[in-house]
């Protein structure tokens, strides 16, 4: 069986050899940043068929290079130069320049000799008048959503010098329905928003989903049958499997960086204690044993440390502990209560969701407590989760009966509402695409 999101997308040849150092770059471990001005032109169709996939394609570059609040894309009704004469005779920069571009995407949709859709791209330092990057994919028409997000990725990565985040997915709970008996159903989409598709039937109430590493499955807590358990979807074949039946309640699962364990919450005897269960041979291990509760389990990206949230102080507060389930150490002392953490992809920073006052905070924190930022804050914030490259995090706001998903940039800026169908919470973004 193919893949829900298979490398249907072949890299076919680098169209131009890249500079080591492109004059255009935008510096993006600052405050607020100034936007890059960057040109974005529709692509040229080989043939008349080609025409819409010509338009689309570089529509979904520019909504995703504008989400991301490190672009300005120029708008298209000044553009002088047509994509037919890019395609002949390469970009006129003066024009460009004129219209005050700094970067310039162009691109083309051909067909290729076996009957599959090439789609070539290829990006522009206006001012150098140089090509930065250019690459083409062969693919089939169905896929040119994806082929539009990489592109992008490849835009983004050329101009900042970091990975992007394009080519991903969020799934997330979709909720509708009375507060008294509120409707959940796990959904997943595109990081924009595009190719929304329910998981699970109405019915059944389910929590907290994440990722594994190759985003092709998902665990999450599900109350199937009246008993909460927590569950593996898979998302190729639909297969949903109950990860384990314990004698409590079990909850808060999430997966090891390789795959291969999942470290979850499990409530018994009064006391909450965190878990490990290996996927391969189904064995578990208590990893705490401190009374309280201990709960929100997180490893690090490499591996070797797990944050998570305790009250064993007496306060809700975060802690850090070997993999292995010693040498905890508290790393936050500020005011109020602390939850929800979640380790960011570059290991540099912890995501955290702080009570304090009667408000509610996202903030980030370094592993060992320093460097405490609060980025965001309203009345009901909650589930944190990182973008695959750690530049952006998505989470949701709860008002009265209706909760939507936000993203914001680490900076604490280009705070946005990711739309979706229903209301929506605990989202949860998936690495890129494999």
């Amino acid at each position: 069986m193919i893949k829900f999101y298979s490398a249907l997308v072949m890299v076919v040849c680098l169209l131009a050899s890249v500079p080591a150092q492109a004059q255009l770059r935008v510096e993006v471990n600052k405050g607020k940043i100034e936007p890059v001005p960057i040109a974005i032109s529709p692509f040229y169709p080989e043939r008349p068929e080609f025409a819409q996939f010509a338009k689309d394609i570089p529509d979904i570059i520019t909504n995703n290079l504008r989400g991301s609040g490190l672009f300005k894309p120029v708008s298209p009704g000044a553009f002088i130069q047509d994509p037919a004469s890019i395609q002949k005779d390469g970009p006129r920069f003066a024009e460009w320049r004129a219209i005050n571009a700094q970067a310039l995407v162009s691109g083309s949709v051909t067909k290729a000799p076996d009957g599959r859709t090439r789609v070539e791209f290829r990006l522009w330092d206006v001012f150098s008048q140089k090509q930065i990057s250019g690459m083409a994919y062969m693919t089939t028409p169905q896929n040119w959503r994806r082929i539009a997000h990489i592109i992008s990725d490849e835009v983004y990565k050329r101009i900042t010098g970091e990975d992007g985040y394009f080519d991903s997915r969020i799934v997330y709970i979709s909720e509708t329905g009375a507060a008294t008996s509120r409707i959940k159903r796990l959904a997943i989409m595109d990081q924009d928003g595009a190719g929304h598709r329910y998981l699970t039937e109405e019915g059944t109430l389910v929590l907290t989903p994440r990722f594994s590493p190759t985003a092709q499955e998902i665990t999450y807590m599900s109350y199937k049958g009246g008993k909460p358990r927590v569950y593996l979807y898979n998302i190729d074949s639909g297969r949903q499997e109950v990860l384990g039946d314990f004698p409590g309640m079990t909850f808060a699962p999430r997966f090891s960086p390789d795959g291969n364990k999942v470290v979850m919450s499990m409530a018994q005897s009064g006391n909450t204690d965190i878990f490990e269960m290996d996927l391969r041979s189904r064995k578990s291990r208590k990893l705490t044993d401190a009374g309280g509760i201990d709960t929100a389990p997180c490893y690090s990206p490499d591996g070797r440390n797990i944050v998570f949230e305790s009250d064993r102080g007496g306060t809700q507060q975060l802690y850090v502990m070997d993999a292995s389930g010693g040498n905890a150490r508290r790393i936050t002392f500020g005011d109020g209560r602390y939850a929800n953490p979640v380790w960011s992809p570059r290991g540099d920073l912890i995501a955290f969701i702080k009570m304090n006052g009667g408000q509610f905070y996202l903030g980030v924190i370094r592993p060992d407590g320093s460097g405490e930022r609060l980025i965001t804050s309203a009345y009901h914030v909650e589930g944190p989760s990182w973008s695959p490259n750690g530049r952006v995090l998505t989470y949701f706001k709860q008002n009265g009966n209706s909760s939507k998903i936000y993203t914001i940039d680490i900076t604490g800026y280009n705070e946005r509402n990711l739309p979706t169908p229903r209301d929506g919470s605990d989202p949860a973004w998936s690495p890129l695409n494999q």
